[in-house]
C-alpha cells in the first residue's frame, strides 16, 4: 500500500524525535534513505554549517559513495572559495531549488567532480535555530526535475527535525566536552585529571608515573591592574604554551584558578623529572601580548613520582602538592622535587597545624629556661623562657617545629600571652621561696605580638597578675623586625619602654640590620648571635665583628649592654683579645631547664662552667 507525503513525514518525525547522540548518524542515514526513495531520488544528504570557520560540513549522504576522491570536493566546502550555490547555504532561510541550466554551470561541475555526473536538479531546505542556518537538507535527482511546493513544504518541516536533533546533539556533544574539558583553556578538568591518574597508578601499568605541578606566581596583579578578562586571555595562552611544550601523549590539565598538572605517559626518573621541569620553568616564565601589553609572570613547578601499585592517584597529587608548596614557600620561582625527607617535613607540620590549638587549650605547652651567668661573677643573673611542646605522639617538640606555624595560623599571640603568663608564673613561684630575687625573665616576641593592637598594655596586666615588678621583664625581639615597619616597632618598643619592661634585640648578626636602625629603637640590650662567638677563640674575623658590633653600641646607647649567645667554647669565654662582654648566655653552662629543677642552677653553674668546655647546644 503506497503512503502519502503526510505519512512519510509523520513517520520521520517520529524516527528523529527519538534519535540521541550515538544513533544520530544512524537515524539520519535511514530519514534520508527513507525520502529518496518515496520522491524517487537519486542522492540525498545532510550538510552542517559551521560559521566560525565559515564552511558546510558533510554528515550523512544517501547513497553512500563507492569512491571518494582526495581531497573530497563536498566534504568540506569554505564558503569564501564556494561557486554561487554552495555559498548561498550560508545564510539560507527559504527553499531553493537548481536545475540544469546556464546559471548553474560551476556548481554543475564540482558535482561532477565529486559524483561522476554531469548533471543534476538539485532542491535545498535549511536548517534554522533561532534565525541562524545551522546546516542545509539537499536533495538530488540526476537529470532534470519539477520540485513541487507541497514537496518543499514537507522538506522544510522534515529539515526543522533535523535542526532539533542537531542542537541536541551539539547540547550532549558540550555537556561531555564540559565534563572533562576546562571551558577556558580547553585543557583536561580536575575530574578527567584524576581518573586517568586513576588508571595510570593501577597495579601492573608502567611506572613510575611522573606528575608535574605548575602553579602561576602572583597572578592576581594581573587581575587587579589589568581586569579579570586580561587575567583570563593569560591564562589560555599560558595553557596553550604549556601544551606546546609537553609530549602530545601527556595529560594536561587546569585543576582551576592558576594551577596546571602534567601526567606524563612513559616511565620517568627523578632526574628526567626534574629537568623537565626545569624546562617548563625557564620557558614559562615568556612574557605574552595581550591587548598590546607585554605580560608575564614567573611560576613554581614542582615534581612528584609514584609506583603504579604503590602508590594511589591521590598520594601523587598530594606528593606533588607538597613539593609545590616547598617552592612557594621559599619566595616562588623555583622548582621542587619532592622526597621523603620533604613528606616527613610535611607530615610534621600538618600535624602541628591541626592539633597546636588544643596543645595550647590542654597545657601541653610548657616553658624550659636557659640562665645567662655572668663568667666574672659566675652568677646567674637571667634566665630565658623557651616553649616546648609535649606532644602526644611525637614527644618533646622544640619552638622550631611549631613557632613559625602559630605565626602563619594566627596562634602566635595566644602563644605568646601563655609563655609570658607562665614564666612570670613561675618567676613569682621562685622568689616566694627566696631564690630569683635579682633574676632578669627574657621572654622572646612574635612579629604577630609586636604590631598586635594593646600589646603593651597585655604585657603590664600579666606582668600585674603575677604579682612580680615589670622591672624584672626584659622582652626580646628578633633583629629580623627591623625590617618589617620599623616606625610601628619604635612605636610598640617605646610602649613597652613606658610599662616598665626592658627590650631587648635577639640574634643581632643574623639578617642585614645596619647599625642605624637598631640605634632608633630604645633597647637594653643586644644579643650578639651565637654563630659570631662560637669560634672567638680561632676565628679572627668573628672576633672583630664582635669586637666592633660592641663597640658601636657602647658608644651609642648609653645603659645598654652587648650579650653574647650561645658560647660554646671555653676559649671563647676566657678570650682576652677583645672587648669583653661579660653577660654569657649558652648551653655549656647550663642546658635549658624545666621550672622544677631551674632552682639548682644559681650553685650548679658555678661548677659547670669552671670544667666543662663543650656541650650540644640547643
Amino acid at each position: 500500500m503506497s503512503r502519502t507525503l503526510h505519512e512519510v513525514v509523520v513517520s520521520i518525525a517520529a524516527q528523529l524525535m527519538i534519535a540521541d547522540q550515538r544513533s544520530a548518524v544512524d537515524v539520519s542515514n535511514a530519514v534520508l534513505a527513507d525520502l529518496a526513495d518515496f520522491l524517487g531520488l537519486d542522492v540525498a544528504f545532510l550538510r552542517h554549517n559551521d560559521h566560525e570557520i565559515r564552511a558546510t560540513t558533510l554528515i550523512a549522504q544517501w547513497p553512500v559513495r563507492e569512491f571518494v576522491p582526495d581531497p573530497d570536493p563536498i566534504g568540506v566546502v569554505y564558503f569564501a572559495d564556494a561557486d554561487p550555490e554552495f555559498a548561498a547555504t550560508e545564510h539560507l532561510k527559504e527553499p531553493a531549488v537548481v536545475r540544469p541550466d546556464s546559471s548553474s554551470e560551476e556548481y554543475q561541475r564540482r558535482i561532477e567532480e565529486g559524483t561522476a555526473v554531469p548533471q543534476i536538479s538539485l532542491a535545498v531546505v535549511p536548517l534554522l535555530s533561532d534565525e541562524i542556518t545551522t546546516g542545509t537538507l539537499g536533495f538530488i535527482k540526476y537529470g532534470d526535475r519539477e520540485w513541487l511546493p507541497a514537496e518543499l513544504d514537507a522538506l522544510m518541516i522534515i529539515a526543522a527535525l533535523f535542526a532539533q536533533l542537531q542542537a541536541r546533539v551539539a547540547a550532549l556533544d558540550r555537556l561531555h566536552y564540559l565534563a572533562e574539558r576546562d571551558e577556558l583553556t580547553g585543557l583536561w578538568n580536575r575530574r578527567y585529571l584524576i581518573d586517568h591518574l586513576v588508571d595510570r597508578m593501577r597495579t601492573g601499568r608502567a611506572g613510575p608515573v611522573a606528575v608535574l605541578y605548575i602553579d602561576l606566581d602572583r597572578l592576581k596583579g594581573i587581575n587587579d591592574l589589568h581586569g579579570h578578562l586580561a587575567g583570563d586571555r593569560f591564562l589560555a595562552a599560558f595553557a596553550e604554551r604549556l601544551r606546546d611544550l609537553v609530549d602530545d601523549t601527556a595529560a594536561v590539565a587546569r585543576l582551576g584558578g592558576d594551577e596546571f598538572v602534567v601526567v606524563l605517559r612513559d616511565p620517568v626518573t627523578v632526574e628526567g623529572a626534574q629537568q623537565l621541569a626545569e624546562r617548563l620553568h625557564e620557558q614559562l616564565r615568556q612574557r605574552v601580548t595581550i591587548g598590546g601589553e607585554r605580560i608575564g609572570r614567573t611560576v613554581s613547578v614542582a615534581a612528584a613520582l609514584g609506583i603504579p601499585g604503590s602508590h594511589t592517584a591521590s598520594d601523587l597529587l598530594g606528593y606533588a602538592d607538597q613539593a609545590l608548596r616547598e617552592a612557594k614557600n621559599n619566595g616562588g620561582d623555583r622548582v621542587a622535587v619532592f622526597s621523603q625527607d620533604l613528606g616527613l617535613r610535611n607530615d610534621l607540620r600538618n600535624d602541628v597545624e591541626l592539633h597546636l590549638q588544643g596543645g595550647i587549650e590542654n597545657n601541653a605547652l610548657v616553658v624550659h629556661y636557659l640562665p645567662e651567668v655572668n663568667l666574672r661573677t659566675h652568677e646567674v643573673i637571667a634566665a630565658e623562657a623557651l616553649v616546648r611542646w609535649n606532644h602526644p605522639n611525637r614527644g618533646m617538640l622544640y619552638p622550631d617545629s611549631f613557632i613559625p606555624i602559630a605565626e602563619s595560623t594566627g596562634l602566635a599571640v595566644e602563644l605568646g600571652r601563655l609563655v609570658l603568663r607562665t614564666a612570670c608564673t613561675h618567676l613569682q613561684r621562685w622568689r616566694s621561696m627566696g631564690l630569683a630575687t635579682d633574676l632578669m625573665l627574657r621572654v622572646n616576641v612574635s612579629p604577630a605580638q609586636l604590631v598586635a593592637a594593646g600589646f603593651a598594655q597585655d604585657v603590664a596586666e600579666i606582668v600585674a597578675s603575677s604579682g612580680i615588678d615589670v622591672g624584672s621583664i626584659c622582652l626580646e625581639i628578633t633583629e629580623g623586625l627591623l625590617f618589617k615597619d620599623i616606625e610601628t616597632v619604635r612605636a610598640n618598643v617605646a610602649a613597652l619602654k613606658q610599662v616598665g619592661v626592658q627590650v631587648a634585640v635577639d640574634d643581632f648578626g643574623t639578617g642585614y640590620s645596619a647599625f642605624s636602625r637598631l640605634k632608633a629603637l630604645p633597647v637594653d640590650a643586644v644579643k650578639i648571635d651565637k654563630s659570631f662567638v662560637q669560634n672567638l677563640g680561632s676565628d679572627v674575623d668573628d672576633l672583630a665583628i664582635v669586637a666592633r658590633r660592641h663597640s658601636y653600641h657602647s658608644h651609642t646607647s648609653a645603659g645598654s649592654r652587648a650579650n653574647a649567645s650561645g658560647v660554646a667554647r671555653s676559649s671563647a669565654r676566657n678570650d682576652r683579645h677583645r672587648p669583653p662582654s661579660p653577660r654569657k648566655v649558652g648551653t655549656p653552662l647550663a642546658a635549658d631547664t624545666p621550672a622544677p629543677v631551674i632552682t639548682v642552677t644559681r650553685c650548679a653553674c658555678r661548677s659547670r662552667s669552671a670544667s666543662s668546655s663543650s656541650t650540644t647546644q640547643s
